[in-house]
């Protein structure tokens, strides 16, 4: 599997081909958040704006905004999330992605932590 990168409000990314990026929540993130009953999805050809909201999240606890841990033009959302949001909850890394984006800038992968360093992070909160 490709290496996942990720940002400090507990999104992801996974880079797919040369600047092709999946993004998500993290397990950390779903398992916070509680069973997840409604997930806001940006519009293809929406632009994502590293380190601001791109959309909602909502659970039975609360609702929390969406951070894209990366730039770029959304290609999809993951519009199997509008029936049964809870995919999000089951499958974090795999199923439950929220949106595919065409990434601007390349270089912001380098500002964003590995799985050690996000671990180390969370274990601190």
């Amino acid at each position: 599997m490709a290496e996942i990168k990720f940002h400090k409000e507990h999104t992801w990314v996974r880079v797919e081909e040369d600047d092709i990026g999946v993004i998500g929540i993290t397990d950390y993130a779903q398992d916070q958040l509680g069973k997840v009953i409604y997930v806001e999805l940006p519009e293809e050809g929406d632009e994502l704006t590293q380190g601001e909201e791109f959309g909602q999240i909502e659970s039975s606890k609360a609702t929390s905004d969406l951070i894209a841990p990366v730039s770029g033009e959304v290609l999809e959302a993951n519009e199997a999330l509008n029936d049964d949001p809870s995919i999000i909850n089951d499958s974090p890394y795999e199923e439950g992605w929220i949106v595919k984006v065409k990434m601007s800038d390349l270089s912001e992968l380098d500002s964003l932590m590995t799985q050690e360093e996000y671990d180390d992070m969370i274990s601190k909160e």
